[in-house]
């Protein structure tokens, strides 16, 4: 559409493809942009330098005319993931009762998104038996978007959250059960995991409980995870490599 379009213009204004020179491209591009949105001008923009370097790889013409031409400035703004301090992730965990079933089912799924960076989506999909032992020691299993898996050897204090919750659910005896189940009245029922959009008002729930003032979401302890593994030292390609999703 916007090669037809080009072309149109440029047979309304007598031009062949071999004549066009940058100038031409800069005030159909101006022209476009009179009634157009700025995204929709840049799309048309690439277009036609595809098409000249289409031609230019062909020897129809000598040189690309749109590459001297720039595009209108378009930026977007995306809003910055809030970060929680370790004493703020602290006084989270800490103010989570452990002697009831969904403050132990809930602590266990904050402290797992904070200490290995999964995404909330990997964290609910996750079965009993991807927590396990292998050398001796505790290891969590994500599956990730595209098919990727991530073995994670866990934390002390991850470890002792989810063997806290596996003893009181009972859960350690079903393998294939969603690790964090829906809960209702406080109790085991359908085994259905968590819902996503239920986990998101749980994290908000919480964090007011704890008197914390930051506006946290799900993805707020992957970035405290990683923030945090690397105040202490931790290695950037090791951090970049969690981090992708």
């Amino acid at each position: 559409m916007a090669v037809s379009r080009f072309s149109a213009w440029c047979e309304e204004h007598k031009l062949t493809l071999e004549r066009v020179e940058p100038m031409h491209v800069a005030a159909y591009v101006e022209q476009l942009g009179a009634a157009h949105s700025k995204p929709t001008v840049k799309q048309h923009l690439a277009a036609i330098r595809m098409l000249f370097d289409w031609l230019v790889t062909g020897q129809v013409v000598p040189v690309n005319p749109a590459h001297a031409v720039r595009g209108p400035r378009h930026s977007v703004k995306k809003g910055k993931t809030s970060v929680l301090s370790a004493e703020e992730m602290r006084q989270l965990l800490d103010s989570i009762d452990g002697s009831t079933l969904i403050g132990l089912r809930d602590r266990a799924l904050i402290a797992l998104m904070g200490y290995t960076f999964a995404r909330v989506g990997a964290v609910v999909a996750m079965k009993v038996e991807d927590y396990y032992i292998q050398k001796r020691r505790g290891w969590v299993r994500l599956h990730e978007k595209g098919g990727k898996v991530n073995e994670l050897p866990r934390h002390h204090d991850l470890e002792q959250f989810l063997d806290e919750w596996l003893s009181a659910s009972g859960l350690s005896a079903e393998p294939v059960a969603p690790l964090f189940p829906t809960l209702q009245h406080g109790k085991l029922a359908a085994r259905l995991p968590f819902a996503q959009a239920n986990v998101h008002m749980m994290i908000q729930r919480r964090a007011r409980d704890a008197g914390i003032a930051t506006k946290i979401s799900c993805h707020s302890f992957r970035a405290t995870g990683i923030t945090t593994y690397l105040q202490n030292g931790g290695k950037l390609e090791v951090a970049q490599a969690m981090g992708r999703p």
